[in-house]
């Protein structure tokens, strides 16, 4: 029996009044792979900040190491080895990869001059480690989000991390890096350096995991090893609700193309790319970080400029040299990162909503009708069940999944015809998930044409009926929905 590197009995903590977390028990053994799951909200943050020493629990026992620790402080956590790998990665983007790594380990120790020397040989060893080689001297600023990462992972290894933690570590990775990340956390593990990887992604938590952990408002519902659940039943323990998953079906009402491309092409993004899009499809669109799955949305948003091929929107030949161009068209794009292209996080749901057709919302005296823009809010508020006390609320103040609706809410706000989603669940909860899947294929149903693109293989498989592999801007595979798989989907994005 390994010595467990955390153990927490009895935790408690509230903020103004309201409890956040309840009674949680949690212990981690050396080595392990713990998988740290729930929806939005369920005090997951709230307790790795407990774990690392950012917060102060209320009540309840601390153990680090067969130490216990009546107050645990930052400093204290990080001499216990325990380091939390945000999705910043908080690295120094000005620094070297070597500096990264090391640098901070020389200045912990006190040393009046920095061996450089040894900072090389202490980096090269860490990466060793993990099994990745990556140029020492090249700026991390430089560097892909995967590489960025692992200089995070190997800095805490330098630093002789007994337990690392990893919030939504895959967010920005392609399948590739995603693979390599899994050898390396395996790579930790042989090592006897235990992990807790938070994800919402279900399909990478029954990858990765040894156990699984499930908080739910506030309280640890359960704690198994993985093999005791299957995902219907760890969704349930998640949400506390059966969530059926069903597939989309297509069902044509004659044939009406809304949407047809002809060899577009932008040089160095996407090359000779045609398709059709019929009314009341989810057409999936899938590849690689860099594939050109992006740009093409861009492309036919009129964000991007094309060098050459043809757009037809309902069998009309169109040129898109701006947004407006697109929205003429009756096109609506949801980008892929909400909080930076989608949302004005400090302005309210209304402002939010009708952000994309305030245009519309003046009266003859060429002032903004509050009332009109006050109604439509709630009018897509409630269409599309954001949870919302009034259209009052700040952006900012809401969940990730309530966030994508609100953004989904302004382009719909727009009437469009045709709606592209860009990692419309990314940083969601399953819950929220779910509800995003039943509003867009409700969508399709009432006659909107949907472009669905992801890296979310589940997702493509349950919510479209068409998918197309995108791999360095060209289009490698289609095929129907029903007559794919994910192992399939997985190689051919992948090759």
């Amino acid at each position: 029996m390994t010595d467990p590197v955390i153990q927490l009995t009895n935790i408690n903590k509230s903020f103004s009044g309201f409890k956040v977390l309840s009674n949680i028990n949690l212990t981690v053994n050396a080595g392990e792979i713990l998988c740290l799951v729930g929806e939005n909200g369920c005090g997951k943050s709230t307790l790795i900040k407990i774990i690392s020493g950012v917060y102060e629990a209320d009540e309840g026992r601390i153990t680090l190491n067969g130490r216990y620790y009546p107050s645990l402080i930052p400093t204290d956590s990080i001499k216990e080895g325990i380091h939390v790998i945000y999705q910043d990665f908080s690295v120094f983007p000005n620094l070297t990869v070597a500096e990264n790594i090391a640098l901070g380990t020389q200045l912990v120790q006190g040393k009046k001059f920095i061996d450089w020397p040894r900072i090389r040989d202490d980096a090269a060893q860490s990466l060793e480690l993990i099994g990745v080689n990556i140029d020492l001297d090249e700026e991390v600023g430089k560097l892909p989000v995967a590489q960025k990462q692992i200089v995070a992972i190997s800095r805490a290894i330098l630093q002789d991390a007994r337990l690392i933690i990893m919030d939504e570590p895959t967010t920005a990775l392609t399948q590739k890096e995603i693979m390599r990340l899994y050898t390396i956390i395996d790579n930790l593990s042989r090592r006897g350096i235990a992990v807790i990887f938070v994800s919402h992604k279900l399909d990478e938590v029954f990858r990765i995991s040894r156990r699984i952990a499930v908080i739910r408002n506030g309280e640890m519902v359960v704690d198994e090893r993985v093999e005791n659940f299957q995902k219907e039943k760890l969704v349930y323990y998640m949400t506390g609700q059966e969530i059926e998953v069903e597939a989309f079906h297509f069902f044509p009402k004659g044939y009406e193309s809304v949407l047809r491309v002809e060899n577009l092409t932008i040089d160095g993004a996407f090359y000779d790319v045609s398709f059709e899009l019929l009314r009341g499809e989810i057409l999936g669109i899938t590849g690689q970080l860099g594939s050109g799955r992006t740009e093409l949305a861009k492309a036919l948003f009129g964000i991007l400029k094309t060098r050459s091929g043809r757009i037809f929107v309902n069998g009309k030949p169109v040129k898109f040299r701006s947004i407006q161009d697109a929205l003429a068209e009756k096109i609506a794009y949801v980008p892929e990162d909400r909080l930076t292209e989608g949302l004005f996080m400090n302005r309210s749901v209304t402002d939010n909503v009708n952000a994309a057709i305030v245009d519309s919302m003046t009266r003859l005296s060429f002032l903004i009708d509050e009332k009109k823009m006050v109604e439509e809010a709630e009018k897509q508020i409630a269409e599309l069940s954001v949870k919302a006390p009034s259209v009052d609320v700040l952006a900012n103040t809401f969940s990730g999944g309530n966030q994508q609706r609100i953004v989904m809410a302004k382009w719909l706000a727009t009437r469009p015809e045709i709606l592209i989603l860009n990692g419309p669940t990314v940083g969601v909860d399953v819950k929220s998930k779910s509800e995003i899947h039943r509003i867009v294929k409700s969508l399709a149903h009432e006659g909107f044409a949907v472009i669905m693109i992801s890296d979310d293989i589940g997702e493509l498989l349950t919510t479209t009926n068409r998918i197309i592999v995108m791999n360095s801007g060209r289009m490698i595979y289609e095929t129907n929905t029903a007559e794919t798989d994910s192992e399939t989907l997985e190689s051919r994005i992948t090759e």
